[in-house]
């Protein structure tokens, strides 16, 4: 049977096409388990955790020197007090052991007193590590399930047999493993009382690590085994196309790779840019679990504290060393570029304003024939100018509500106008969606028929606006090769009436064309 590319769960290299789960870190924590210290992996969903997990047991257990076991704590997320939460991660670990046929599994919960479960946790680790013949070595996996008086007494337990190991067995090695990096549990704790009096709620940690996307190779690599196997090529520049869209997040580059050899239209010998980019647009617009679960923290107030200023490029929002901005990164929907926050790949940019806007999309749909009938397109150009002057009409009239509507209400007049842009998709066109912390404004490019329209939109903050815009616009022009661009001013003063918000003029700078449009 051939293999696949898989989005669903940890990989098989049997059934799916993968590449070396230890290719980063195998040296680090090989090192680590040998010291018998306790560490920490962090990273996004669908990047690989698991995988490497179990290979990680797996090799253990074959070289023979400790009893390796991997266990997901993922079943424990609904019991937050201890009651509860201990004894069913007591039950877990139990079952870890007997999936793994260690020795003894059995006696694991023997004399444990749930009733206790503020150190059962410890007492039946402490017992069974006595009798079991190799050191043992455990895995964590979704460790940050874990909330509440559960997670304090957990990781209580945790570092209580960790302190004590010098004259009473316990675990030898052990690691916590989820989409958070373990600074970010003490956002749990609401009584600093409750803590485990350290800036960090696991201090013995000998080391955080992260696992990271792929690289340009690493795809080339991945998709070469289907190559090898079927004789079918991605030609380079859909791997460079791919590459660009995904920045390598390991899901994305599956979920592009499956949509299209999965597709029984693409029987072509080589795979090529259109068939990419078709594939792109239907996950794009399908989102799957792995995207609708991520897509679905927009709306956390530490998310928002994040997204928004990068969505209207306003660095000064952002505090780059605060938990908000590390668990944002953590989860994978940001990443530092050159120190400026913006989204972790085109692709998910893409998604985040989709899902921001959604409803305004939706109202534009069943609006008035006006903007249901794409009269801005021709044969091979698409009148901006037109389209313009349809959304400040639009803007005037529904402003005010959505202003109100959008939990983000400092990039509503972006988020609104991105969704009146969207036509131009459903019109047969792209966009590209430019974001980052710090430029001050968002960039869009259409491109319709490979011809491109620059549009920047800013924020009217001062009177210095209108000339930073011009600077921005006539960058983003150079960039594109486009003499022609249009810039977009959103003024939010109660001061200014329509009469004074609402123009267009026309500016010639350089032999370059910009229109700039008052909203």
């Amino acid at each position: 049977m051939s293999r696949v590319f898989n989005i669903a769960g940890p990989c098989d290299p049997m059934k799916h096409y993968m590449i070396d789960a230890l290719r980063n870190l195998g040296d680090e924590i090989f090192g680590i388990i040998k010291r018998g210290e306790y560490f920490v992996i962090h990273a996004a969903r669908q990047s690989g955790k698991t995988t490497l997990l179990l290979e990680l047991a797996r090799l253990i257990n074959e070289e023979g020197k400790y009893r390796a076991v991997y266990c997901s704590l993922e079943n424990t997320q609904a019991a937050p007090e201890v009651a509860d939460g201990i004894p069913s991660v007591i039950n877990a670990i139990q079952d870890a052991l007997e999936g793994y046929g260690l020795p003894n599994w059995e006696a694991f919960t023997d004399n444990v007193n749930m009733a206790a479960p503020f150190n059962s946790l410890q007492k039946a680790l402490t017992r069974y590590c006595r009798s079991l013949d190799k050191p043992l070595v455990l895995f964590f996996d979704e460790s940050d399930c874990l909330s509440g008086r559960t997670l304090i007494s957990f990781l209580r337990q945790l570092r209580n047999g960790y302190a004590n190991r010098r004259n009473i067995p316990f675990v030898h090695s052990l690691a916590l493993v989820g989409m958070r990096n373990i600074r970010d549990y003490r956002d749990e704790y609401r009584d600093p009382s409750q803590t485990l009096g350290s800036g960090s709620p696991f201090n013995i940690a000998a080391s955080t690590m992260t696992l990271r996307n792929f690289t340009q190779a690493e795809i080339r690599e991945l998709y070469g085994q289907y190559t090898a196997e079927t004789g079918r090529i991605f030609e380079q520049a859909a791997e460079d196309l791919v590459w660009e869209q995904t920045q390598g997040q390991p899901w994305l580059v599956n979920a592009i790779a499956r949509e299209i050899v999965l597709n029984k239209e693409n029987l072509l010998s080589s795979i090529h840019t259109d068939q990419v980019s078709a594939a792109i647009q239907i996950i794009v617009r399908r989102r799957d679990a792995h995207v609708d679960s991520l897509m679905a923290r927009l709306h956390e107030d530490r998310v928002r504290s994040v997204i928004e200023p990068v969505i209207i490029g306003k660095e000064a929002a952002i505090d780059y060393f605060s938990d908000d901005y590390s668990y944002v990164k953590d989860i994978g929907l940001i990443r530092d570029d050159h120190g400026k926050a913006e989204p972790a790949n085109p692709i998910y940019a893409e998604i985040i304003i989709r899902s921001l806007n959604w409803s305004v999309q939706r109202e534009i749909e069943q609006a008035s024939i006006e903007y249901q009938i794409p009269r801005y397109l021709s044969k091979d150009i698409i009148d901006i100018d037109y389209l313009l002057r349809d959304f400040q009409v639009f803007w005037r009239e529904n402003s005010d509500i959505w202003q109100k509507k959008f939990d983000y209400q400092e990039a509503a007049p972006q988020l609104v106008m991105q969704a009146f842009l969207q036509r131009v998709l459903n019109g047969g066109g792209d966009i590209i969606r430019e974001m980052a912390a710090g430029t001050g404004r968002a960039d869009i490019c259409v491109i319709y028929l490979n011809k491109k329209y620059p549009i920047e939109m800013k924020i009217r903050y001062n009177d210095k606006t209108h000339d930073e815009g011009i600077n921005q616009i006539l960058r983003y022009m150079d960039t594109l090769g486009c003499n022609m661009g249009w810039l977009v001013i959103f003024d939010r003063r109660d001061s200014s009436g329509w009469d004074e918000k609402l123009f267009c003029r026309r500016e010639y700078i350089f032999g370059k064309t910009v229109t700039v449009y008052g909203c």
